[in-house]
């Protein structure tokens, strides 16, 4: 079961009662980048202060409506200072400051956002790390950074500095104790099977030992104080090499290579459901409540309805709305992801 709101996350969020959902999963607007469409939008602030505190109010709530054992998982952007090459809503870059504000008041914002907090032009801000620290300090256990790796990073035209091929999603809990499926996401051990193609240098048989420095992690030695010749193939690092892996898997690593994926509707923010189903598989049981206070185009609830959980999405724009309700739409008359 899916429920939509078309309405402000803090105000919606305050409605909800204590303890009704399981885990939440969802991306913010992301500081200074885009204009929704909507008054009273995360992301268009004067300061990254602002946002960040904004932002924490908002969260404060989602602890409140997540059982004892919830969790949160946010994907967030960084941001540079003073670029002035926010999007519109239509996805188009405002460098003229169309449909945002006029040109006079994108200098004031520029100027605001730099002045009183050591930012200089071009400084990378650190929205990531500032959220994470904040909600930590206002109550949340901060358990884990994991870097979305995006091999198919969208190409930048800088010269001084290199192209920003990731994110960061931090997992977040509200008790020191929380629901973690770790065996429901665990990945391929590297190398437990050394496949290779006809004629190639590759074995195909499992366990076999790679070629290479024996000292190394992918050799064994480096965390297994030679224990183990084949560490990264038949034992967990965590084990230190004295336990053998039978499984052919590992614990997941805290860097995730996910390849962005447009959705053919009319949100142009979206991320791809392989970076959600993890945080749903890892957070929730079948029958849980899962939780996305800024839906967007609805990728969360997608995943949410393809493994079995219920949903709660709030969206402040009621364009995306319908748009996550035609894409839930489909996914149950198909029974399948969509």
């Amino acid at each position: 079961m899916s429920k939509i709101i078309n309405s402000d996350a803090l105000d919606t969020l305050r409605k909800l009662p204590d303890s009704c959902c399981r885990t939440c999963i969802t991306s913010p607007p992301y500081y200074g980048l885009r204009d929704y469409g909507a008054d009273g939008q995360i992301g268009l602030e004067d300061t990254p202060e602002q946002y960040i505190e904004n932002l924490v109010r908002i969260f404060r709530e989602v602890r409140r409506v997540l059982k004892d054992d919830g969790t949160l998982w946010v994907n967030i952007g960084d941001s540079y200072a003073a670029s002035g090459k926010g999007r519109n809503r239509d996805g188009v870059f405002n460098e003229k400051a169309e449909n945002i504000q006029s040109a006079r008041q994108k200098k004031s914002q520029i100027r605001r956002t730099i002045e009183g907090n050591g930012l200089k032009r071009k400084d990378l801000i650190g929205i990531p790390w500032l959220l994470a620290f904040a909600l930590r300090a206002d109550g949340w256990y901060l358990r884990s950074d994991i870097i979305w790796q995006k091999p198919n990073a969208m190409p930048e035209s800088v010269k001084d500095r290199p192209t920003r091929a990731h994110e960061y999603i931090f997992l977040l809990s509200k008790s020191s104790r929380y629901y973690y499926d770790a065996e429901a996401v665990k990945e391929p051990a590297v190398g437990f099977y050394n496949a290779a193609p006809a004629g190639s240098a590759g074995t195909g048989k499992p366990n076999a030992r790679r070629r290479g420095n024996s000292r190394t992690f992918r050799g064994g030695g480096a965390y297994t104080h030679d224990r183990a010749q084949n560490n990264s193939a038949t034992v967990e690092r965590e084990s230190h090499g004295l336990t053998p892996n039978e499984s052919g898997k590992r614990n997941r690593r805290s860097v995730w290579t996910i390849a962005t994926r447009p959705y053919k509707g009319a949100h142009f923010a979206t991320f791809p459901e392989e970076l959600v189903r993890p945080c749903i598989l890892a957070g929730s049981r079948p029958g849980d409540t899962v939780l996305d206070p800024f839906a967007g185009s609805g990728t969360t609830g997608a995943v949410a309805e393809q493994e079995g959980r219920d949903f709660i999405g709030i969206e402040i724009n009621p364009d995306y709305c319908e748009i996550i309700r035609q894409r839930l739409d489909t996914c149950c008359r198909k029974g399948a992801k969509p």
